[in-house]
């Protein structure tokens, strides 16, 4: 089952049990979804729907912060269901360690030794890790390997 019929099925299901939290939030993925198919003009691949999966997580992780910051725990609560309900549906995330062992490969691949190369580091790198990593993350741990 691909991700979209994923959602869809989860969303038949929150209707079913009156989650009516989770219901939206799942709507409200799958209208950013539908708006990009519009401006494509095709059906999206899993690939692209964990895209704006994570750019939604994202969205949602940075309003959070803002929101903490200004003492708005009301609704710093609601966009933390909302990035767990969302988190469901990316793949699995790599750990510390896994990230580590990808950016020492990438390093020999690629000959990077200095924050000069950290571009040319970032851009073989990203590719591997879409999806499965915070790129705040990876970046940091690059940065450690390149001083």
């Amino acid at each position: 089952m691909d991700l979209s019929q994923r959602l869809n099925e989860d969303m038949k299901q929150a209707m079913k049990s009156q989650d009516k939290f989770k219901l939206s939030t799942i709507r409200m993925v799958r209208s950013a979804i539908k708006n990009v198919e519009i401006d494509v003009k095709r059906t999206l691949n899993d690939d692209e729907v964990l895209e704006i999966l994570g750019r939604e997580i994202k969205q949602r992780k940075d309003a959070l912060q803002q929101f903490e910051s200004a003492g708005r725990d009301d609704l710093a609560d609601s966009l933390k269901d909302e990035i767990e309900i969302l988190t469901q549906y990316l793949p699995a995330q790599l750990s510390e360690e896994e990230i580590k062992e990808i950016v020492q490969k990438a390093i020999q691949e690629t000959g990077a030794s200095s924050k000069a190369d950290m571009g040319k580091l970032m851009g073989a790198l990203m590719p591997k890790v879409k999806g499965r990593a915070d790129g705040k993350l990876v970046n940091t741990i690059v940065q450690q390997y390149l001083q």
